[in-house]
């Protein structure tokens, strides 16, 4: 299925791209470029300040911690010492004498005496809430406090927990049951000491205010958003807390795990599925306590999420900023391949004159100086072509009148000939006048061209010598309908052999009535010239399909010869149409186009 998955997505990927513009794809390489390079250079930013963030946290908040937990060792040992010097005041060294000899009879001198003493260590430690002398002949404890007669300091835990210490102890927050009011408290048990008596069995209870002892530790914390709290190594709580209160450690077994052997540390823990940052250290004056700081890892942190956010705008700014400058950036490294791409559609259109330039010499340049060398030799060709068909064309044309002339002059020979051996000597005098005539105007002083009155001239010569050779046989006509095309220039020798046609093949099988009738015309910017007679016709669809291939032979050629110099200097411009009615004659219809200059419109 991720195969599946994977395939699918790398599919349109490439759909994707290979869809896409060359602008886009530049555009898009731009910004992943420049995504990538902010994205690498603000994660590895955010990485090494938070790392270096964190650090500095994570040791200012241990830091923080060893102070407090100094500050609370403080108070515990001011506290146990100020019990010391009490046991050292003459009122507690005389009290002790009449235990040691069981002697009651001063009991309340002593207990009057101890309140002096008792007042000073009030004054020292505002924290201590009552004072405890529990001794075989009797309390003693500060009048001001009233001491509860239902709980003996003999029969309580806290007696048969100090019988083998001869050390003082302190005890984790309770109810006080020795003095009323039922205010918790941290005890603080020592026994009573005597020079040479080890054992007095006088013990010296002090209680603690919890709330207070509590208080002086967060008051002289620098951390306002930290919750402290005390515990022993088994998760108990030593100082009862707003917060301790509400979480019982001791089931909390991956809490109680990450605590280790050392005297200090700190790990991240949920805590009503937050994290918390714990630092913790261990007591000097009490081993089996250890104090515990927590904060929230999003405020402790929040320097650090500062700078992850700065970091994150300031990408999200460049990012944005990336894309419209890629924009302007792709159409600036693009618009040399735009303007080479114009030229191109151009020259699709045979604008052969277009030229690219650039101020540059950059990769693109050297494809556009290579784009002008390639029209300049394509021009240079064009031109060499141009010239080539020029010349060919002239060629050809010349051919195809030389082509011509003998076969006008074979024809005409031949005709003279028949009248000489006649003896009609005027009319071959009339003849030969004529035949002159046209040889005049056929070569037209070896041009090409004729003007279109001179060919009609020419025809008109021609038809001339022929009824002198065909007495009676045809006669002929010519109709000049707009006189402004006889300027027109025309390939020389084009009407000729029509006519002759007309004569040779249209009236054989006649002797005479043969009518041959040339008209002129103008239709737009074409001279429409009609050659029609009265013969014996064609089959106008075989000829005209004939005129279009080489000539098999040297007879009839005449036509195929008219359409090819056509062909060769108007090409599609000029047009000729052949059509016949069997018995009633044929028409010969040519279009031909007026050049410029050569008729006033």
């Amino acid at each position: 299925m991720r195969r599946l998955w994977t395939y699918l997505f790398t599919d349109k990927f490439n759909h994707l791209i290979y869809n896409s513009s060359f602008k886009q794809r530049i555009r898009l390489s731009i910004i992943t470029m420049i995504t990538l390079a902010i994205g690498a250079v603000g994660m590895t930013t955010y990485w090494i300040a938070s790392k270096e963030l964190q650090k500095n946290a994570f040791e200012t908040s241990q830091e923080t911690i060893n102070k407090t937990a100094q500050i609370l060792d403080d108070k515990l040992t001011g506290i146990s010492n100020s019990i010391r010097s009490l046991t050292f005041s003459y009122a507690f060294k005389d009290m002790m004498l009449d235990v040691q000899s069981n002697d009651i009879s001063n009991y309340y001198v002593h207990l009057s005496e101890l309140q002096y003493v008792f007042s000073q260590v009030y004054f020292n430690e505002p924290l201590i809430e009552s004072i405890l002398i529990a001794t075989p002949i009797g309390d003693f404890y500060p009048i001001s406090q009233r001491r509860s007669q239902i709980q003996s300091f003999y029969e309580s835990s806290m007696y048969f927990d100090m019988i083998e210490n001869y050390g003082g102890k302190w005890i984790k927050g309770h109810t006080d049951k020795f003095f009323t009011g039922n205010k918790r408290s941290i005890s603080f048990v020592t026994k009573g000491t005597q020079e040479n008596v080890p054992n007095t069995n006088v013990f010296i209870v002090v209680n603690v205010n919890e709330s207070g002892l509590i208080g002086l530790v967060n008051k002289h914390s620098s951390n306002d958003d930290s919750d402290y709290f005390v515990i022993d190594s088994k998760g108990e709580e030593v100082i009862r807390t707003s917060w301790s209160s509400n979480h019982n450690l001791m089931k909390d077994k991956p809490f109680l795990y990450n605590v280790s052997e050392s005297n200090q540390g700190s790990f991240f823990h949920e805590f009503d599925e937050t994290d918390y940052l714990v630092n913790y250290t261990r007591s000097t004056v009490v081993k089996d306590w250890s104090l515990f700081g927590i904060q929230q890892k999003d405020v402790l942190l929040e320097q650090m999420n500062g700078v992850k956010r700065t970091t994150l705008y300031f990408m999200i700014f460049f990012l944005l900023f990336t894309s419209l400058l890629s924009n302007k950036l792709t159409a600036l490294l693009l618009n040399p391949l735009y303007k080479l791409q114009r030229l191109m559609h151009e020259v699709e259109n045979n604008h052969l004159n277009v030229r690219f330039a650039s101020r540059s010499s950059d990769e693109v340049a050297q494809v556009g100086f290579q784009f002008n060398r390639m029209l300049d030799e394509i021009n240079r060709l064009i031109d060499d072509v141009r010239l080539s068909e020029s010349g060919k064309r002239k060629a050809e044309m010349r051919a195809l009148t030389a082509q011509m002339e003998p076969h006008f002059l074979y024809n005409t020979l031949n005709t003279i000939y028949c009248k000489s051996v006649l003896g009609e000597n005027e009319e071959v005098n009339e003849m030969i006048l004529s035949l002159s005539q046209m040889f005049q105007l056929g070569l037209s002083g070896g041009k090409d061209w004729n003007t279109l009155e001179d060919e009609l001239l020419h025809a008109e010569q021609y038809c001339l010598i022929q009824q002198k050779c065909y007495e009676g046989l045809f006669d002929f006509e010519v109709t000049v309908l707009d006189e402004s095309v006889l300027n027109c220039l025309l390939p020389k020798i084009l009407l000729q052999p029509i006519v002759e046609n007309s004569i040779q093949h249209g009236f054989k099988d006649i002797t005479f009535g043969g009518q041959i009738h040339i008209q002129v015309d103008r239709q737009n910017n074409l001279v429409h010239l009609i050659i029609e007679d009265n013969g014996s016709g064609m089959d106008a669809a075989m000829v005209s399909q004939a005129m279009l291939q080489p000539p098999v032979s040297k007879k009839g050629y005449a036509l195929n010869n008219i359409v090819n110099r056509l062909n060769l200097f108007y090409g599609e411009e000029a047009r000729i149409e052949l059509c016949s009615i069997p018995g009633k004659g044929s028409r010969t219809d040519i279009w031909i186009p007026i050049r410029e200059g050569e008729v006033e419109s």
